[in-house]
């Protein structure tokens, strides 16, 4: 009788052992993955008074579906709304999330055109000065400060982030071809960049046919982005697209032209049969993608929030460090971490923070150990182009050192990778000045000792791959006057290719 007793005792405690790993497991274990929609409204018309009840019935459906998209608004329509005593609209509008769509959208020059001739610093300046504008009449006016920006067409410009940046702003949302990580969501100029997504699936809003093609289209990157761990599909809309033929700046601005105002001039609008169809069109399209469990809308905020940037503000030690150095390579490009990526300017800044730790060395076989280093800012890339480094040259250690104190002064007060970077008299671009000190760093840190010579190669920006190079495919919208072209600037947007990384996905609170 006891073996028995004491047999059950033991398959009990077992069970209740087994039972408490599974608990555990499924305590710790990874969330389901989930993909995550972002809806966005460029709200840009504001020649038709139907384009604002457009707006109007757009947010109020959305609200009684319980979804909260992303209204990116033109600072002159949101006056316009304003002057029309349109608060209808814009208190459906405020129960979403507000973004910005620039001031006046079409009126000529558009941002590209007007950025296309200046650098960084006077493009920023630029930008603002046009742009902000709109951009607090937008917050006065909706009552929220707005959670991201798009360009008007295809009128996209590197400043632009610069400005963002001024403004505070975190997320860039549109669609484009000027900047891309493999279709996915990542960093450019530090701010999260949903921009050229491989899962961008819209329905056209011409009835059933139409519908039917794009709810293939979106079980297909819904079934895609599960298998890879969950992400984003963006889909887009013009309120204006629901009442009228033909955009309205393409009837006024069309090819560089530019009309005073009272000479503006209405777009066909579709017949009442027409609209219906595509109002049709769009809900049953957002109540299909709404019926997956799976499938969650989010707003751009939200968005910048699941994409948190985990390299920031962490404290890297010296074993974290050791890898991030001996992962530089020969090329000067982003870096995929466990949990967190880092765009070559990070690489950079942590780098050299650790070089210019070892000032503080007596000797050379100092094993001191370095400090933690921590990521607080995100740099830009260099202002300006570098003269190439045709053959290799060589600063002894000392140099090298102290080049490294004057970097981080002037990455911590620029708060940007220098354009040349100076051993002394001897100047070098900075991706040969990364790779090098790269290597050295991951010595160091590997316990071997400081070397008498450091040797510097040319060297190249590999993530520049990332950003286009100048071309018609990315200026097609009809807007721009005929060969309209922008070389300087996208050389300028490679220059900025130091900040691209990918993001990474987690999980939001709650999930």
């Amino acid at each position: 009788m006891l073996p028995q007793l004491y047999l059950r005792r033991r398959l009990t405690l077992g069970v209740a052992i087994v039972a408490i790993v599974l608990a555990n497991s499924a305590a710790f274990a990874k969330p389901p993955a989930k993909v995550y929609v972002v809806l966005w409204f460029d709200t840009e018309d504001y020649l038709l008074p139907a384009s604002d009840d457009a707006a109007l019935r757009l947010a109020e459906f959305l609200s009684r579906e319980g979804i909260r998209a992303t209204f990116k608004v033109v600072g002159e329509k949101a006056r316009t709304l304003k002057a029309r005593e349109r608060y209808d609209v814009i208190n459906a509008l405020k129960k979403h999330e507000i973004g910005y769509h620039s001031n006046f959208h079409s009126v000529q020059p558009s941002p590209a055109m007007y950025l296309s001739t200046l650098g960084w610093d006077d493009g920023v300046e630029e930008f603002d000065r046009r742009e902000g504008a709109g951009r607090a009449d937008v917050e006065r006016i909706f009552g929220q400060a707005p959670s991201c920006y798009g360009q008007p067409g295809s009128s996209w410009g590197p400043q632009t982030f610069g400005g963002m940046r001024r403004w505070k702003m975190p997320v860039y949302l549109d669609a484009g071809s000027h900047v891309s990580l493999d279709g996915k969501p990542h960093f450019f100029c530090g701010l999260l960049t949903l921009y050229k997504l491989t899962h961008t699936v819209r329905t056209d809003l011409t009835g059933e046919s139409a519908l039917r093609a794009a709810e293939d289209r979106f079980q297909g990157a819904r079934q895609t982005l599960l298998e890879e761990g969950g992400g984003v599909v963006s889909i887009y809309y013009h309120p204006c697209e629901f009442i009228h033929k033909k955009f309205w700046d393409g009837v006024n601005f069309n090819r560089g032209a530019n009309p005073p105002r009272e000479q503006w001039q209405a777009p066909p609008q579709k017949t009442e049969q027409e609209s219906a169809v595509a109002y049709q069109t769009f809900e049953s399209y957002i109540r299909f993608i709404r019926g997956f469990d799976d499938v969650r809308f989010i707003t751009a905020r939200e968005a910048a929030e699941l994409y948190r940037d985990r390299a920031r503000d962490r404290q890297f030690e010296p074993q974290e460090l050791r890898a991030i150095a001996a992962a530089a390579g020969n090329e000067a490009t982003f870096q995929r971490r466990d949990d967190y990526c880092l765009s070559a300017a990070e690489v950079l800044w942590l780098v050299n923070q650790f070089i210019a730790q070892q000032g503080g060395k007596k000797a050379q076989g100092d094993k001191k150990t370095s400090a933690p280093i921590a990521l607080d800012q995100s740099p830009l890339g260099p202002a300006e182009a570098a003269v190439a480094l045709e053959n290799e040259v060589s600063a002894d250690w000392s140099q090298v050192v102290r080049t490294a104190a004057d970097v981080s002064d002037l990455m911590t007060k620029q708060g940007r990778v220098p354009t040349t970077v100076w051993l002394g008299s001897i100047g070098v671009p900075p991706e040969s000045y990364l790779v090098s000190i790269a290597g050295v760093a991951a010595k160091l840190l590997a316990g071997e000792s400081a070397p008498e010579q450091v040797v510097f190669r040319p060297a190249k920006l590999t993530a520049a791959q990332y950003v286009s190079d100048d071309g018609p495919h990315l200026w097609g919208w009809v807007i721009f006057p005929p060969g309209f072209r922008a070389p300087r600037m996208m050389e300028l947007a490679k220059r900025q290719a130091w900040t691209i990384k990918p993001a990474v996905l987690g999980a939001s609170e709650g999930e």
